[in-house]
């Protein structure tokens, strides 16, 4: 059954996406406000057919932060990316500059301002974050980053990056983290497997401005990895 119900819903990711990127390119060439409540509907669109095809519904614990913050999330699935985006308000998300290549998404991407930056880069990668980052701020947005800058399993060993301090040292906001369960039901190879269930997505406390580099790190990750898992634990002790 769960096979069949992923099915039927990649079927409707499909028919979204293709219907939503393609019919709505002339947003592209309007304000920049219409290609964001275009992808922010792809996003609604997406996670209802989650709840109605797989089964698969979500919940916030915690209190969403305010714009104008560095928000720094784990990162299990596509899902995360979607649920913030639409939650608070639409940020900028820091992304690989390859993903601008990729046709509609890119495209959709370059215009409502996502952040795309070349890893290899080095020192200039961080400035051009910076850059961009404070343009972003200056629109009363915020501004989204994966600190392990890939995807991890439940329970794989954490790998925080040094970006997500270079961006709150130089930039002097503060930080929102977040942690969540979302990889122990968005699974499987290339993440087909929906399982049912329901994701919970947790904001926790802000971090203020100001701390020292190790001192910002070290509350980051202790906070996320704590809290998602405990997510994970008390997913899986109702037998998930």
């Amino acid at each position: 059954m769960v096979i069949i119900r992923s099915t039927i819903f990649l079927i409707w990711f499909a028919f979204i996406s293709t219907v939503i990127s393609v019919g709505c390119l002339p947003a592209l060439l309007m304000p920049q406000a219409v290609a964001m409540r275009t992808s922010r509907f792809w996003c609604q669109a997406s996670i209802w057919g989650l709840k109605v095809f797989a089964g698969l519904d979500w919940e916030i614990r915690g209190t969403p932060p305010p714009p104008g913050v560095l928000i720094a999330s784990k990162h299990m699935s596509m899902w995360d990316t979607m649920a913030i985006y639409m939650t608070l308000g639409m940020p900028a998300f820091v992304l690989k500059e390859s993903l601008l290549n990729v046709p509609f998404y890119g495209w959709y991407a370059r215009k409502v301002g996502m952040i795309a930056i070349d890893r290899e880069a080095g020192a200039s990668a961080l400035r051009i974050m910076v850059g961009k980052a404070r343009a972003i701020f200056a629109q009363g947005r915020s501004v989204a980053i994966f600190p392990e800058g890939t995807r991890k399993q439940p329970g794989q060993a954490p790998d925080y990056k040094p970006g997500v301090a270079g961006l709150y040292g130089q930039l002097d906001v503060a930080c929102a983290p977040i942690a969540l369960n979302s990889g122990l039901y968005w699974t499987g190879p290339a993440g087909f497997i929906k399982k049912p269930g329901r994701i919970v997505i947790e904001f926790l406390p802000l971090i203020p401005p100001g701390l020292k580099r190790r001192e910002f790190m070290t509350a980051l990750e202790t906070g996320i990895e704590t809290a998602t898992a405990s997510l994970i634990a008390e997913a899986r002790s109702k037998g998930l």
